[in-house]
């Protein structure tokens, strides 16, 4: 009877360590241990993420793309089709799409002049991007016209020093 109880909670329990094992082989890498470890991932399939930054570069049929995970940067090798997923590209007035791309990292890429770069297999768009209104915040106008008027009266005491010095 402990038998029939037992083979199968040690079944499920290594079933369960099986699929925690390649949940874990596609953790997402940050960019910067991508850059630390370079030398030891160079030709690995890794997943990376972040937002998509500037613009699509394109090159024929493939094209560029840098993403950003407040790490670092690196420019992404990917297909035209993939890259039409991409709406929004972060920059001042934007917040790009959150991408999360799988593919192979190169450590100096011999295809791009020896670059660092993640040739894409696949990419998703994990949380679309929108417009962003850049707003001053009322501190900054006040400081900033105080410093206005201070450089303004500290000018013109200067021209009537230099004045007085010429007469």
């Amino acid at each position: 009877m402990l038998d029939k109880i037992i083979k199968p909670l040690i079944l499920t329990v290594s079933l369960l360590f099986c699929l925690t094992g390649s949940v874990l082989a596609t953790d997402v890498v940050e960019l910067n241990q991508l850059v630390e470890n370079a030398e030891a991932m160079d030709g690995q399939t890794v997943t990376v993420s972040g937002e998509a930054i500037g613009e699509a570069m394109e090159r024929g049929d493939h094209t560029w793309v840098n993403i950003n995970d407040g790490t670092n940067a690196m420019g992404i090798w990917m297909t035209l089709e993939e890259a039409q997923q991409i709406k929004f590209f972060g920059d001042y007035k934007h917040l790009g799409d959150q991408l999360q791309v799988t593919g192979v990292f190169n450590q100096a890429c011999v295809e791009h002049g020896g670059d660092v770069d993640v040739h894409s297999d696949s990419i998703t768009v994990v949380a679309a991007g929108y417009a962003t209104a850049e707003s001053v915040p009322a501190l900054k106008i006040v400081i900033g016209l105080v410093l206005v008027c201070l450089a303004s009266v500290l000018g013109l005491i200067y021209l009537k020093v230099i004045k007085k010095s010429d007469g």
